[in-house]
């Protein structure tokens, strides 16, 4: 008997406003774990039978509406050690903001993320009307107040949306989609050691739709908790806002993280089911909110539904996840899911240590070739899922789009938690600004990374697209054809705004522990003579200004790459 890692990432419980570890209620559960909830390696079962290995080229994403003219045949910059070529004719297509994403409430005056996130394992069993919640397994099975806001009903999520707008960001928030929710915040310690009436006595039962007139404040007396009531709550006061709802956080995992509320394992029907009757429920109350499910852990959700006992027959989970959304979407006569949301954590190895586990230089050799695996077809990571189960490159994003293409077209992309790891060094830094370069190529929509402790270059990486400057600038709105001679060595994201297309913006990524020569060529119809530059680099997570940088031909510039460095550069008449 084969056996492998069963997790392609277990999330923590952190509380998205990045603060608290298994001692102070935030959480503790371990994002980099690489065994399954029980402490077993589940056996291999090929998951990619019958999957075409020749994926749809993602760069053929929907072309905007952006004509830049006829691009100048750029001149050649020299002997380098790696080409970068871009072209703004080629590759055209909208960017969206909200894949600048993170999962607190934190750096945002300087990252300046377009989307945050209010999600993680305390929010399954949170309840809006007295801000009580349970971590799970995270922390100790216990009610408490730790998500704060006292006994005002919703100010969880109230204070988070109006930090979210006083940033100038977009809130997404979760709607816990279990029967229990926590009715109280104490005594401490597992609700389950009450014995075994606990979920009438430590819980309130939740409730989809109400059936009759919401309250405001809601009633707190009674044994329910209602989420179209929640909704509508959080319309009122915030009516004008576009607000995204999360089915709930990480089901799959719901009888390991969850067993106080959820003991049994998840079945594809019953998730189904749930995330139908909310969102339906979301949606009726408030007809332009966007609704995302369903919100998986990694690989064994995506496919297998952490093996579901109802499996058998159905396929993967993703699929079959799709294909009932689609006829839920028929059955109610409009769309209830908006966003396919995965979250992705690296499996990734260097030396034989997941790269999420350790900082070290053969662990960061394999962390910045790692993003590699959101979209190459010529990378293989060194990995269970790589090796064992697939036998080839993930190339994940265009994987995950071929099946909402036959399943549920239309369906938008989500990573509501991601990481590569190496949040306090530069190797962090590289991955994370390639991986949010590659979701705007690759046509993402929405992503946000999970903190996981020290994470300075991953706000880095938010600033180099975000407010490179220090004084709001930004990369381009608008994706445009940017490739590399040698993606292992470096790669380069281009973009022009819609508003101005002749402002060209560059995010150019060297992958390499030493400085590289990069000749850049920039295919466009404006003659470039100068590019102002800016690099994050060594110890410094974040774009500082650097020289500015003359060509050496006809728009063709000779770029000395630092060693592991992120640059931005901007090509000036």
């Amino acid at each position: 008997m084969r056996t492998r890692r069963a997790l392609l990432a277990l999330a923590p419980a952190l509380v998205v406003f990045g603060c608290g570890n298994g001692g102070d209620g935030g959480g503790g559960g371990d994002p980099t774990q690489d065994a399954a909830p029980d402490g077993s390696s589940p056996d291999v079962v090929d998951l990619d039978s019958g999957v075409d290995t020749a994926l749809p080229d993602t760069t053929a994403i929907d072309t905007a509406p952006v004509d830049v003219g006829t691009p100048i045949d750029a001149g050649d910059p020299g002997a380098s050690d790696v080409t970068l070529s871009v072209r703004s004719d080629l590759g055209v297509h909208a960017i969206s903001p909200w894949i600048y994403g993170q999962n607190e409430l934190k750096n945002t005056a300087t990252a300046r993320p377009a989307m945050v996130r209010q999600g993680g394992n305390r929010l399954t069993a949170w309840n809006w009307e007295n801000n009580a919640s349970n971590a799970g397994s995270d922390f100790n099975f216990q009610n408490d107040n730790f998500l704060g806001g006292g006994t005002t009903p919703g100010e969880v999520v109230r204070a988070f949306v109006q930090s979210a707008i006083d940033a100038n960001a977009t809130a997404y928030v979760t709607v816990p989609i279990v029967d229990y929710v926590a009715a109280d915040t104490s005594p401490a310690g597992d609700v389950r050691s009450g014995g075994s009436g606990y979920l009438s006595t430590r819980f309130k039962q939740n409730k989809a739709t109400k059936g009759s007139a919401f309250a405001d404040p809601p009633v707190t007396t009674d044994a329910f908790v209602y989420q179209d009531e929640m909704v509508a709550w959080l319309k009122k006061r915030f009516p004008s806002q576009t607000i995204v709802f999360a089915m709930d956080n990480e089901p799959d995992l719901w009888s390991a993280t969850h067993a106080e509320v959820h003991p049994s394992a998840v079945k594809y029907d019953e998730l189904v089911t749930r995330t139908t009757t909310y969102a339906t429920a979301v949606k009726a109350v408030w007809p332009t909110a966007l609704v995302s499910g369903f919100v998986s852990y990694g690989w064994e959700g995506y496919t297998t539904l952490q093996s579901a006992p109802d499996a058998a027959g159905k396929g993967e989970f993703w699929d079959y996840f799709l294909t009932k959304m689609k006829a839920a979407e028929a059955t109610a006569g409009k769309r209830l899911v908006d966003y396919l949301d995965l979250h992705y954590y690296s499996e990734a190895t260097g030396g034989g240590t997941r790269v999420t586990d350790v900082q070290n230089a053969t662990a960061a050799d394999a962390r910045v070739q790692a993003p590699r695996s959101l979209w190459d077809p010529a990378y293989k990571e060194t990995s269970w899922i790589a090796n064992d189960v697939l036998g080839g490159p993930l190339k994940l994003v265009p994987r995950v789009k071929a099946k909402i293409a036959a399943g549920y077209p239309g369906t938008k992309l989500a990573f509501s938690e991601w990481h590569f790891g190496g949040g306090s060094d530069i190797s962090g830094g590289v991955a994370a600004a390639d991986a949010l370069g590659v979701f705007g190529r690759e046509g993402v929509e929405l992503a946000t990374f999970w903190p996981m402790g020290s994470d300075a270059f991953y706000y880095g990486a938010l600033q180099c697209f975000r407010n490179y400057d220090g004084a709001g600038a930004r990369f381009g709105d608008t994706s445009i054809s940017g490739t590399s001679s040698d993606e292992s060595m470096a790669s380069v994201y281009a973009s022009v705004d819609a508003a101005d297309p002749n402002r060209v913006v560059l995010v150019v990524v060297n992958k390499s522990a030493s400085g590289k020569r990069a000749g850049i060529t920039v295919g466009h119809p404006q003659t470039f003579k100068h590019a102002k530059v800016w690099v994050m680099q060594g110890a410094t997570a974040k774009p500082v200004a650097a020289a500015d940088l003359a060509t050496v031909a006809t728009n063709a510039y000779a770029y000395a790459m630092p060693p592991r460095s992120v640059s931005i550069l901007v090509p000036t008449p």
